[in-house]
């Protein structure tokens, strides 16, 4: 997995609408959006191109190497949410 995202984020979709792969999960318009307490990445889908980064303004997206200690479940949880 490239990116992860953590427990910061805050739902705004502003790192959705710049993925050039569609990997960032649930939309707005998807029923699992409102019982979701975040935004996940597919590990599968994301290229590692790193345009959600500078989009987020909840600095909660990570590479998977630079997660902070404390947020390493974190890379467990987005793979979880896809099912992998």
């Amino acid at each position: 997995m490239a990116y992860v995202i953590t427990d910061n984020c805050v739902k705004d979709e502003l790192c959705v609408e710049v993925c050039p792969t569609d990997c960032i999960h649930p939309k707005k318009d998807e029923p699992e959006f409102e019982a979701a307490t975040q935004l996940y990445i597919d590990p599968e889908g994301c290229i590692d191109c790193g345009a959600c980064v500078p989009a987020c303004t909840s600095d909660s997206l990570f590479a998977a190497e630079d997660l902070p200690e404390d947020k390493r479940e974190f890379l467990e949880k987005n793979a979880t949410y896809f099912g992998k």
